[in-house]
């Protein structure tokens, strides 16, 4: 059967401390290396964010908090989310195949794509990231594991793929490693030094 990301889920695998994914303090530190790291390729303060298979939207006060005029939008697939958490923290209803088309106002200058890829079967995962690459003004924080990792959480539906298998994938996408789980769009790579970008050489 499909998972079914309801409040039973988020409960099980967000609020139990013996079953917890992370903690505030870690998402504390995932947010402001996300932010300094599109800050510092952009060469200013990021001004939005764009936050797929949010969730709960754990992010949002977490970035707001350290920058508090920026523009947060949060897309997951799940009603309850949406119906919960959509009008206090600005979350849609939409799959990550479907940035494949959805196209927004202006581009982003932080996305971010947490604990989500490695459940997102190929063909949908490509889609979404070339929509990603073709809206991305700075930096994505796109946060997965392979199948070298040891994964502690939630197994159901994780697909093992290589390092290398990501990496290429997201390279065709338009989208290169500058590290820490970060990567930059084609707005930027023709601006960097070699050496930031292992993955150009």
């Amino acid at each position: 059967m499909p998972k079914i990301y309801d409040r039973t889920y988020f409960d099980r695998w967000y609020r139990q401390e013996n079953l917890g994914i992370g903690s505030r303090q870690a998402l504390m530190r995932k947010a402001r290396l996300a932010i300094s790291t599109a800050e510092y390729y952009l060469g200013r303060p990021i001004h939005n964010v764009l936050d797929i298979g949010c969730g709960e939207g754990v992010w949002q006060p977490v970035l707001k908090a350290e920058r508090p005029k920026i523009s947060y939008l949060g897309l997951d697939s799940s009603e309850y989310v949406v119906e919960r958490f959509g009008r206090t923290r600005n979350i849609r209803l939409a799959t990550f195949g479907q940035l494949g088309e959805l196209r927004f106002d202006e581009g982003f200058d932080l996305i971010v794509c947490s604990d989500v890829l490695h459940y997102v079967r190929t063909p949908e995962l490509k889609r979404g990231l070339r929509g990603i690459a073709e809206q991305l003004q700075g930096v994505a924080f796109l946060e997965l594991f392979t199948a070298d990792d040891a994964l502690a959480g939630d197994t159901d539906g994780f697909i093992a793929r290589s390092p290398r298998w990501y990496l290429s994938t997201f390279r065709e996408a338009g989208l290169i490693s500058c590290g820490s789980h970060c990567y930059l769009g084609p707005h930027l790579t023709a601006a960097v030094a070699t050496l930031e970008v292992p993955m150009l050489w």
